[in-house]
């Protein structure tokens, strides 16, 4: 017997409570995940209107669209203005390659691709570096300045490099035509592969590859 004569239990100490579990059978709910998303780049044809072009150039990648003077020309897609040239300064004496496109304007779309129009008559009064267009946008005019003997566009791609002074690159550096194909149909056949395997192989160069 304990010393304050209190008798002795026969239970043991208490347990606490049991609690209650979940049921084997349950399981948490699944949160249903989002689909991934993906954006394709829109592309317009440079040129609204009848307009005819080759798969091939002279001595380096580009196409010439052959097109009625005074034709709209187009943003080909989203982006910002990075080069205007307003004054066509092309002196057949001198030929100088940087002055061959006359009236240009060149653009870095949002798909981080350089793309190129020469020999414009005329350029919108609101373009001008910064400038923000959109894929279809009008930009200007075809024409026949610089080194032009007839009313066409001249497209280039190229990677942006420096963006300007560097008309080497700018003049074009892969074949435009299958995507012209492609955006004149309504596609959206891209660019951006080539241009990368292109800059990978030949990053940007100081001079032209081939003969100005």
């Amino acid at each position: 017997m304990p010393l304050n004569g209190a008798p002795i239990s026969s239970q043991g100490p208490s347990s606490p409570p049991p609690t209650a579990s979940a049921s084997p059978s349950a399981s948490p709910k699944a949160t249903p995940s989002k689909a991934p998303t993906t954006t394709t780049t829109k592309f317009v044809f440079p040129v609204a209107g009848t307009v005819s072009y080759a798969h091939v150039h002279h001595d380096y990648p580009a196409t010439d669209i052959m097109a009625k003077c005074g034709s709209q020309v187009r943003a080909v897609t989203n982006g910002v203005i990075l080069d205007v040239t307003r004054v066509d300064k092309w002196k057949p004496r001198v030929n100088a390659g940087a002055t061959r496109g006359g009236l240009s304007i060149s653009i870095k779309g949002d798909d981080g691709v350089r793309y190129y129009g020469s020999h414009l008559e005329y350029i919108n009064p609101s373009i001008a570096p910064g400038v923000r267009v959109a894929a279809g946008q009008a930009l200007g005019k075809v024409g026949e300045t610089g080194d032009a003997s007839a009313c066409h566009l001249h497209f280039g791609i190229s990677p942006v490099c420096k963006g300007t002074g560097d008309w080497w690159t700018q003049r074009g550096v892969i074949w435009p035509w299958r995507y012209l194909d492609s955006w004149r149909k309504g596609g959206s056949k891209s660019p951006v592969a080539e241009i990368k395997a292109w800059q990978s192989k030949h990053g940007c160069p100081t001079k032209p590859l081939v003969d100005p």
